[in-house]
């Protein structure tokens, strides 16, 4: 448990500690926050291509070996954006990161393998995820005191650190699993996939600059990048049906148990991951629209309070989960989470208290919640004989709904900017609120795991 909650803070560190820095990276690099908003989505663009295989492979070569490799690389992305001259060699680094991106769900599939009792795994669970949504709110926190006092750079040498000490203690703490031993790996299935969700979430960067202006180039790149993602996938269907040792099965592609969970996830994170990680913490630090007000102190009012919430509701939930049910408690999370988003846009914007209100209880029920039980169900609804395939994938779910998220919703703040500021921050949270329902609804899809579930 020391080693993988090391492991996924050390990650963590990558998704939520830059969030009260934006500003300051964009000021230090003399960049705009478009750009700065972009290295954000290559991050977790690279965290969703990796997270695509990485597990699979695990099942294979080792999960403690991958997960080292991946600790290492973390380490690697930090050292090269720490000292980025430029927003480049940024975008180098948060990539490099990206190799990262499957740290939780490989942690819960080791864990999974060393806890069979549902209650017990259940508890355990939900303290390993809970880091997902924030590191008790010390990451927010240090990240806007480093990024005030000693520039965002410092930020990116904690985390080489980190990255060190989950390196050392995964190697001489962590149990090695490889219940694929023996089974090649489907590399060719690997270049499809990777190619169609990279060309689709390419396709979607370029389709954004068609916001406030269009032009024809990137309506071009967007369309063909999109017909390079629906080829590959192809390619990827063929592949996979004919492989005598498939990454994923065609038959478990087609089951609810596979796509109703994923598109649960990416819509989620849509709806509400650059919210809470980029929109709530500008609108707040903005002087006009706004409430004005420095880093550190907005990271104390309303990434800490988020993040802490989720840390002490996660485990709480994760021991529920069993007991009542994983599908229902997501539900109640997302329906918690509609109210949340309720609050930030139609009080909040004009409240600091309301604001905090809303983020609040956005702790409690996305952080705490929701966040829980959908990387629970990754690892409870995986198909027996490939642990790692939907876990995997649900990964590279969350991170490709994040990279949507810091694509579409600051792109409609440019493009509603017309309408004022309040006007144009209202937009961007009614979207997050649409999304979030349609989660609603597509999490009413999602069976049931009776494997995972016992009586009260």
């Amino acid at each position: 448990m020391v080693a993988l909650l090391t492991a996924c803070i050390a990650f963590q560190l990558n998704a939520s500690m830059l969030s009260p820095a934006l500003v300051t990276m964009g000021e230090e690099l003399n960049a705009s926050q478009a750009a700065i908003g972009l290295s954000q989505t290559w991050f977790f663009t690279a965290a969703a291509v990796f997270s695509l295989f990485l597990p699979r492979l695990s099942d294979i070569i080792g999960r403690k070996k991958v997960l080292i490799a991946m600790m290492a690389m973390m380490g690697v992305g930090s050292i090269i954006s720490a000292m980025a001259p430029d927003i480049t060699w940024l975008f180098v680094g948060r990539i490099i990161q990206g190799i990262s991106g499957p740290t939780v769900p490989l942690c819960l599939i080791m864990l999974r393998s060393a806890v069979r009792d549902p209650k017990k795994y259940g508890a355990l669970m939900g303290l390993v995820t809970a880091v997902n949504g924030g590191i008790a709110g010390i990451d927010s926190f240090v990240g806007g005191y480093f990024a005030e006092h000693f520039g965002f750079r410092s930020i990116f040498w904690l985390m080489v650190v980190v990255a060190v000490i989950a390196t050392v203690l995964i190697a001489f703490l962590a149990r090695e699993s490889k219940p694929g031993e023996g089974t090649k790996m489907d590399w060719l299935g690997v270049f499809f996939i990777v190619i169609a969700v990279g060309a689709l979430l390419t396709a979607l960067n370029e389709a954004t600059k068609l916001v406030g202006s269009f032009t024809l180039g990137p309506l071009l790149s967007a369309l063909a990048l999109a017909l390079v993602s629906v080829l590959a996938f192809m390619a990827f269907w063929t592949v996979e049906k004919r492989s005598a040792h498939p990454m994923v099965e065609i038959v478990h592609l087609r089951q609810r148990s596979t796509w109703a969970p994923l598109l649960t996830t990416t819509l989620t994170m849509t709806g509400i991951f650059a919210v809470i990680n980029g929109i709530v913490p500008a609108f707040v630090q903005g002087a006009d629209p706004g409430f004005g007000i420095g880093a550190t102190e907005m990271s104390l009012l309303i990434l800490t309070p988020y993040a802490l919430l989720g840390w002490v509701f996660g485990p709480i939930t994760g021991r529920l989960a069993p007991v009542f049910g994983y599908t229902k408690m997501l539900r109640i999370g997302l329906l918690g989470s509609i109210g949340s988003l309720a609050i930030i846009g139609f009080l909040g914007l004009h409240s600091l208290p309301w604001m905090i209100a809303g983020t609040v209880l956005l702790g409690i029920m996305y952080a705490g919640t929701v966040n829980i039980m959908l990387n629970g169900l990754g690892v409870v609804l995986s198909p027996e004989g490939n642990p790692g395939f939907l876990p995997g994938m649900n990964a590279g779910a969350f991170n490709l709904g994040a990279g949507l998220s810091f694509l579409v919703l600051p792109a409609i703040l440019v493009a509603t900017a017309p309408l004022g500021g309040h006007g144009s921050y209202l937009t961007v949270v009614v979207v997050a609120l649409v999304l979030s329902a349609a989660a609603f609804a597509a999490s009413l899809l999602v069976p049931k795991p009776l494997d995972a579930e016992v009586g009260s």
